[in-house]
C-alpha cells in the first residue's frame, strides 16, 4: 500500500509553518497591502494634479486678463496644483507693486520666492508615500529571504530527529520556506514599479511647474 503523500497547497505549507515565519508572512502581506494603498492613492493625486493643471494652462494661456484669472483661482475654479503658484506669485506681485518705494527687481524676486515656495509645498504633498514604496520594494525580498532562511534552517534541523532522511520529508519544510520568498517578491516588485512609475511622473510635473513659473515671470517683468 502507497504511503499518503503530503499536502503541500499553499494554505496548508502557510497554516503548518512555524511561527517566526508565519510572522514574517503576515508582515509581507500587511506591507503589501498598505503599499497597493498608497499606490491606489498615488494614481488618483496625480492624475487629479494633471488635469488640474491642463485646465488652469489652457485658461492662462487663452488670452485672458490676469487679474480675471486670479479672481477666478481664488474661488477654487482650477483645484490645486500649478494654480495655487500661479496665485501665490500674482499676490505677491500686487502686494509688492503697492508699495511706493518697491522697484521690479524685487517685485520679480518676491513673485518667484513666492511660486518656489508654494512650488514646493504642492510637491511635498505629491510625494508624501513615495518613500514608504521605495522602502517596501528594497526590504519585502530580504525580508521575505530571512523567513525562508529560517524555514529551510528549522527544516533541516527537524531531520536529526529521524532516522532515514527523504526527500518528502525534508520537502514540506523547504516548500513552506520558499512562500515567505514569493510573497516577499509580490510585495516588491509592484512596489518597484509604482515608486519608478510615479517618480518619473512627478519629474515631469516638476519640469512643467518650472517653465510656467519662468514664462509667468517674464509675463510680469513685461508688464511692469
Amino acid at each position: 500500500m502507497a504511503a499518503p503523500t503530503a499536502d503541500l497547497s499553499v494554505t496548508t505549507l502557510v497554516l503548518q509553518a512555524s511561527l517566526p515565519v508565519q510572522s514574517v508572512m503576515v508582515l509581507l502581506v500587511c506591507m503589501s497591502i498598505a503599499s497597493w494603498a498608497v499606490i491606489f492613492r498615488k494614481l488618483i493625486s496625480i492624475r487629479q494634479a494633471k488635469r488640474q493643471a491642463d485646465a488652469f494652462e489652457q485658461a492662462f494661456w487663452s488670452g485672458g486678463e490676469l487679474m480675471a484669472l486670479f479672481d477666478r483661482v481664488g474661488q477654487g475654479a482650477y483645484g490645486y496644483g500649478l494654480a495655487r503658484v500661479f496665485e501665490a506669485g500674482m499676490r505677491e506681485f500686487l502686494k509688492l507693486r503697492q508699495q511706493a518705494k518697491a522697484d521690479s527687481s524685487l517685485m520679480l524676486e518676491g513673485a518667484r520666492r513666492a511660486m518656489r515656495a508654494n512650488n514646493q509645498r504642492e510637491f511635498d504633498g505629491l510625494e508624501n508615500g513615495l518613500p514608504f514604496l521605495a522602502t517596501v520594494g528594497s526590504v519585502s525580498p530580504y525580508i521575505g529571504l530571512f523567513g525562508t532562511v529560517w524555514g529551510i534552517m528549522n527544516a533541516f534541523t527537524g531531520l536529526a530527529n529521524i532516522q532515514q532522511a527523504t526527500l518528502a520529508s525534508v520537502a514540506p519544510g523547504i516548500a513552506e520556506a520558499l512562500i515567505a520568498t514569493a510573497i516577499g517578491l509580490f510585495a516588491a516588485i509592484p512596489a518597484v514599479v509604482a515608486y519608478n512609475r510615479f517618480a518619473t511622473d512627478l519629474d515631469r510635473l516638476s519640469m512643467r511647474f518650472e517653465s510656467f513659473m519662468e514664462e509667468f515671470s517674464n509675463i510680469l517683468h513685461r508688464q511692469h
